[in-house]
C-alpha cells in the first residue's frame, strides 16, 4: 500500500480533533520489536510506570493513494521525467491507521516532571501491519538520529521513550517542546492580515503596519531556517524525512515578537527512509518507501548513488512546497489562498514556472505582500523557490545550500 499526503503541504498524517477520554496504558516494551534496540536503548524510558497520561489532544489519520495523474500531455520528455518526483493524486481513500495524541509527563526517574506528548499507534487488530511498521520506523529513525556521538540537533523533536500495551498499542513519548505547529502559525498570522478595505476604513499607523510586516518576514525566515537545519541534519546522517510539511514542524511559540526564542523542530518521522549505501545496495527497505523508489526509477535513478540523490532531492522538493506555503499564507487574508490551491497553482497551472507564477500574483492585490516578501534581495525568494522546485531532481540544491542561500540573510528595508 502506498502512503502519501492528502495534499503536498500536509504531512502524511493529518491532524483531526476528537473528544473522547484516554484509556490507561498497560505495561509493555515497544523496543523489543525493533531492529535498532542496540542504539541508545539505555537512555530511553521503556516502562509505562514511568509516565503519567493526561488529556487527549487530538488524533491523526492518513490517506492512501489508489491512482495518480502526471503532468499534462504535450510536456517535453525531460520536463516530464523530472516532474515524476511529485505525482498528482487522483483518487485517495482513508487509511486504516488512526493515531491518538495525549499530553503527559515523566513521573519518576532522572527526567521526572518533564512534559511529554504521547503518540499512540493502534495495535494490528485496529490498524493492521501498517501501524506496526510506522511505529517501528518512527522509533528507529529517532533512535538512530539521537545516537550520534555529536551534540543532538535542536531542530528535531526528542524521543524520550516508548512502550507497548497488552492490547498491542504502541506508545511513543516525545519531549513536549511546543504545542504549536507551522500550520497553526500560518492560520494565526493569516487571521491578523488586514484587508485593503479594512485599512481604508479604519485608522491605522503606517509605521506600525510596516514593523509588523518586518516581524512577520523575520519570523517566517527563522521558521524555515529551523526546518531546513533539521532536514540538513537528517540528510547528513543518511535519513530522509519524506513527509515534510507545516503540520510536521512543531513550534515553541507563534508570537512574532518572540522570534528570537523560536525553535522549530521536525517531527512525524513515520515515513523516514534510511539511505545509507549499505541499505540501498542490499535492497532492504520497508514497504513504506516503495512509492519513493518507484518514482526514483521513473526519474532514471537506479544505482544506490542515484537513488540516494533522488531521495534527498525529493525531500528538498517537499521543502520547496513548504517554503511556498510559508511565503504566501501568512501574508494573505483567510480564504484568499490555501495549501491545495497554491499547490495546483504551482504544479498544474504553471507547471513549476516560478517566473510565470510571479507575474500572475502581481496582478492580484491580495497577494501583494507575498510577492514583496519573495522579491526581497532582488528576487532572491523567487530564485530559491525555483531552485528547490526544479523539475530535474539533479539540479535541486542540498539542504545546506538552501541554508546558505542569499535569501536567508536578506536585509529587511
Amino acid at each position: 500500500m502506498l502512503l502519501t499526503p492528502h495534499d503536498c503541504f500536509s504531512t502524511r498524517l493529518r491532524l483531526l480533533i476528537h473528544n473522547h477520554k484516554p484509556s490507561r496504558p498497560f505495561p509493555g516494551n515497544l523496543l523489543t520489536r525493533t531492529r535498532a534496540t542496540r542504539l541508545c536503548k539505555a537512555s530511553l524510558i521503556t516502562s509505562s510506570d514511568s509516565f503519567e497520561v493526561g488529556r487527549l489532544i487530538g488524533s491523526y489519520g492518513f490517506m492512501n493513494v489508489t491512482s495518480y495523474s502526471g503532468f499534462p500531455s504535450g510536456v517535453d520528455t525531460e520536463y516530464s521525467s523530472g516532474g515524476m518526483g511529485q505525482l498528482r493524486v487522483q483518487d485517495v481513500g482513508e487509511g486504516s491507521v488512526k493515531i491518538r495524541l495525549y499530553e503527559g509527563r515523566v513521573s519518576q526517574g532522572p527526567y521526572r516532571g518533564i512534559p511529554v506528548i504521547f503518540k499512540v499507534y493502534p495495535g494490528q487488530r485496529a490498524g493492521g501491519i501498517e501501524a506496526d511498521m510506522m511505529a517501528a520506523n518512527e522509533l528507529n529513525a529517532h533512535i538512530f538520529l539521537q545516537s550520534s556521538p555529536k551534540e543532538l540537533c535542536q531542530n528535531i523533536l526528542i524521543l524520550l521513550g516508548g512502550f507497548e500495551t497488552t492490547t498491542g498499542e504502541q506508545w511513543l513519548a516525545f519531549r513536549n517542546d511546543g504545542k504549536y505547529s507551522a500550520a497553526d502559525y500560518t492560520k494565526y498570522a493569516s487571521e491578523r492580515v488586514l484587508s485593503k478595505a479594512a485599512l481604508e476604513s479604519t485608522s491605522w499607523n503606517r509605521f506600525e503596519e510596516e514593523e509588523k510586516i518586518k516581524r512577520r518576514r523575520n519570523f517566517v525566515i527563522k521558521l524555515f531556517q529551523g526546518a531546513m537545519k533539521g532536514l540538513a541534519y537528517m540528510h547528513d546522517h543518511d535519513r530522509l524525512h519524506q513527509s515534510l510539511g507545516p503540520s510536521s514542524i512543531s513550534l515553541n511559540t507563534i508570537a512574532e515578537r518572540e522570534a528570537v526564542y523560536l525553535i522549530p523542530r521536525l517531527r512525524d518521522l513515520a515515513f523516514s527512509v534510511d539511505v545509507r549505501y549499505s541499505y540501498l545496495e542490499e535492497g532492504t527497505g520497508s514497504s513504506l518507501s516503495e512509492g519513493l523508489w518507484r518514482r526514483a526509477s521513473a526519474a532514471g535513478a537506479f544505482t544506490p548513488m542515484d537513488k540516494r540523490a533522488f531521495g534527498i532531492a525529493d525531500d528538498i522538493y517537499e521543502a520547496g512546497l513548504l517554503f511556498a506555503y510559508l511565503a504566501f499564507l501568512p501574508f494573505c487574508e483567510p480564504g484568499i489562498m490555501d495549501s491545495l490551491s497554491l499547490q495546483r497553482l504551482i504544479e498544474n497551472t504553471f507547471q513549476l514556472d516560478i517566473e510565470a507564477i510571479r507575474e500572475y500574483c502581481l496582478a492580484d492585490d491580495r497577494l501583494l505582500e507575498a510577492v514583496k516578501f519573495l522579491d526581497l534581495g532582488d528576487g532572491a525568494g523567487w530564485e530559491l523557490l525555483q531552485d528547490m522546485l526544479n523539475p530535474d531532481f539533479r539540479r535541486r540544491p542540498i539542504a545546506e545550500a538552501v541554508l546558505n542561500h542569499r535569501f536567508m540573510s536578506v536585509k529587511f528595508r
